[in-house]
């Protein structure tokens, strides 16, 4: 006897009719994933902050009100070794004691406080400078790039206006460069 070929099986026989389930709220927040926290941008990572807190600004005019009593201590020193206290006059030496040689040194050692004392108060002039940039909020700004200049820049040299590599290069920093070619792209 001759076999019948068998027929074969319809498609959707060998596979399972799945009827959707409700889920649950508590199995729907095991499934779902926490929302992804939103990562730093570029020029946050990059670049660094853009402005400093008011304590990193206090700490700076604390160092900066440190610095200029200072040097106005000195400048005061200088100053009284440089007159006399009671006549208000500039001392000078006393010929009758001395020698060529003696008024040389004297006048070199007068010129040397009188650099001291114009340093001084060049030094104080930047302070105040710097005080009035915390005041107008651009301290400690990079007037080249626009970027916070390094904080221990800052704490080391309070009155900088610009970062060390710039300072000492006229270049900007690498950081500085990243931010100026940002700039032109967006103009």
């Amino acid at each position: 006897m001759a076999k019948k070929a068998a027929k074969p099986a319809p498609k959707s026989a060998g596979k399972k009719k799945v009827t959707p389930v409700a889920k649950s709220p508590r199995a729907s927040a095991k499934q779902s994933k926490p929302a992804a926290k939103a990562l730093p941008k570029f020029d946050e990572i990059v670049l660094g902050p853009k402005a400093w807190t008011k304590d990193q600004v206090g700490r700076f005019k604390e160092i900066i009100l440190t610095r200029k009593r200072e040097t106005l201590e000195e400048l005061d020193t200088l100053k009284e070794s440089m007159m006399d206290v009671t006549t208000g006059e500039y001392v000078s030496e006393s010929s009758n004691y001395s020698l060529h040689m003696e008024q040389g040194t004297d006048a070199m050692e007068r010129e040397k406080t009188f650099l001291f004392a114009s340093r001084g108060s060049k030094f104080v002039n930047q302070l105040d400078d710097a005080l009035a940039r915390i005041d107008a909020g651009t301290y400690g700004m990079c007037k080249v790039c626009g970027l916070l200049i390094p904080r221990e820049r800052l704490e080391a040299v309070p009155t900088a206006q610009t970062c060390a590599e710039y300072k000492n290069t006229n270049i900007p920093c690498e950081r500085g460069r990243i931010a100026l070619a940002r700039r032109k792209q967006q103009k």
